[in-house]
């Protein structure tokens, strides 16, 4: 389904991609979509993990951009050049968005964890899209803002990509 379809009053959990989008300025879906999470239209729901990729990969967006590391392994570069490291800072911008729009962040608890074990056997999914399944589980969330095709093979899951 495409991200603008997401019905009103819902509740969705957020991946990554949908706040690099969003920040990084690659999708109108995605800033429509935090426009409605700050209007009380949609209820965004994230992960502590999601918050930290979103995190990593935006650091690496901006100091592409600022043509501070070249493209390929940004992490190794930036884990090379901790004085680029500490000179980015439009990065951290997804934490003042997490407040201003008051996205829900749930904890990655032990017990998801766990259960992220019974989704990577059942889905096929990797670790980190496990954890965020069994959250949503856990959670009682059916509806996902993602560009991730992966979750489209978990029965019941409703995507919504931009």
């Amino acid at each position: 389904m495409i991200l603008d379809e997401l019905p009103s009053g819902s509740e969705a959990f957020i991946d990554a991609n949908a706040f690099v989008y969003h920040l990084s300025g690659q999708s109108p879906s995605c800033r429509r979509l935090m426009e409605r999470v700050k209007a009380g239209d949609v209820e965004g729901v994230t992960g502590a993990h999601i918050v930290m990729e979103a995190l990593h990969r935006l650091m690496a967006i901006e100091a592409e951009r600022k043509g501070l590391i070249t493209a390929g392994n940004p992490a190794r570069k930036l884990r090379e050049r901790p004085a680029v490291v500490r000179s980015l800072k439009d990065y951290e911008r997804i934490v003042n968005l997490l407040y201003e729009i008051e996205v829900i962040v749930l904890p990655v608890e032990i017990q998801v964890i766990r259960r992220s074990r019974e989704v990577r056997l059942r889905d096929g999914l990797l670790v980190h899209d496990s954890i965020t399944v069994a959250m949503m589980e856990g959670a009682g969330l059916r509806a996902i803002a993602t560009a991730d095709r992966d979750f489209e093979r978990v029965v019941g899951l409703e995507v919504y990509s931009p």
